[in-house]
């Protein structure tokens, strides 16, 4: 294999694709990139068994070939090299002398029949989304997916087609984050249910791109995304999604407006007693005002107050802040509507735009 190829879209490239190789495997080939020269196109894979990422680069091939050289010293290489072009010649012992300017390198790689295979994909299902909005919604919902329950269901996001419409979730139990959408093109194939794995989902996140779309395939046990030049396949987590819509109350008796930005920063504020406690913060509704309140044996207290349009009796629910704060750090939107009925039942935050945050108040102290 004898190839040259732009050293700014070839470290793009690299970067997308590096992220899943892990530290440690006991199959020392899954630490590397299996890279593929034919036509006018450089394909570089890699994959974790669980996670398979491939994207495409032009390239100039004098000879067409394949290898695998070891991803994060590849990467390293490249990140580091002056020269615009990187120039890549590998021997049929698949060691591969890398040049960029001055520099010169030899790495010594594994030969490609070592590397995994893709396993066998059927596309049952496809729909479209703007890669922006699916970043938007990964991020809105992602930190609400369980890090230790026991049901594996907990540990993805559930994601459903019904009807045109798109809905995911993410839940540990303690609360809830949904996104709706109303997708813009119809879906083909049946109406269906998946839960991705959260790797999928962060790994995903990052290869979208603020223009264009990202095109998702769904198959029995895996999913497939396309998001420009790159393809990412991901096994599905097996089993069946709880009913989320039961923790949602049907009707809510009180409905604030609050101003998220001055609504963060007061928590953010009166968590600081917090660090190394419990992280229990208590907020009372009242005429015209919301007190944050928190207390520490350890530390000392904090208040903090902002002005709500709120009239009704005086209440006081308590939460946990971390809990809390999570989709406030994840919205970007001037207001949300807090809707609650008493101080022991599910409360939701709204965004007004598909977003809805379900969370269980702590008992006050």
């Amino acid at each position: 294999m004898k190839l040259s190829i732009q050293r700014e879209g070839l470290f793009k490239a690299l970067q997308k694709i590096s992220n899943i190789i892990a530290s440690r495997t006991t199959l020392p080939v899954l630490a590397n990139i299996l890279i593929e020269a034919e036509g006018s196109k450089v394909s570089l894979t890699t994959t974790d068994l669980e996670l398979r990422l491939t994207t495409s680069v032009d390239a100039k091939i004098e000879e067409p070939g394949k290898t695998t050289l070891p991803a994060k010293r590849l990467l390293g290489l490249v990140s580091k090299f002056k020269g615009e072009t990187v120039s890549f010649s590998t021997n049929e012992k698949h060691h591969t002398e890398i040049k960029s300017g001055t520099a010169s390198f030899l790495l010594l790689g594994l030969g490609p029949e070592d590397f995994p295979v893709p396993p066998e994909f059927t596309s049952q299902r496809k729909l479209k989304l703007k890669q922006v909005e699916f970043a938007r919604i990964i991020d809105r919902i992602s930190y609400a997916v369980s890090l230790d329950d026991s049901r594996k269901v907990l540990h993805g996001l559930f994601l459903s087609v019904k009807e045109g419409n798109l809905t995911a979730v993410a839940t540990d139990g303690k609360r809830l984050a949904l996104v709706e959408k109303i997708l813009e093109e119809a879906p083909t194939g049946a109406d269906g249910d998946i839960i991705i794995t959260q790797k999928c989902a962060s790994e995903a996140k990052r290869v979208l791109d603020k223009d264009g779309d990202v095109f998702i395939e769904i198959g029995e046990r895996q999913v497939l995304f396309r998001i420009g030049a790159t393809i990412m396949t991901s096994k599905l987590i097996e089993g069946n999604y709880p009913n989320y819509r039961q923790v949602i109350p049907a009707n809510f008796t009180k409905k604030i407006k609050i101003p998220s930005r001055a609504f963060i920063d007061a928590l953010e504020i009166v968590t600081v007693p917090l660090f190394d406690d419990i992280p229990c913060v208590k907020l009372t509704f009242a005429k015209g005002k919301l007190a944050f309140e928190s207390n520490s044996a350890n530390i000392g207290e904090g208040r903090e107050s902002i002005d709500i349009d709120y009239a009704d009796t005086d209440i006081s629910v308590s939460f946990n802040s971390n809990l809390l704060s999570d989709p406030f750090k994840h919205l970007d939107i001037e207001s949300v509507s807090l809707k609650m009925n008493d101080a022991f039942s599910p409360i939701a935050v709204e965004s007004g735009d598909g977003f809805l945050y379900v969370i269980m108040p702590m008992r006050n102290k």
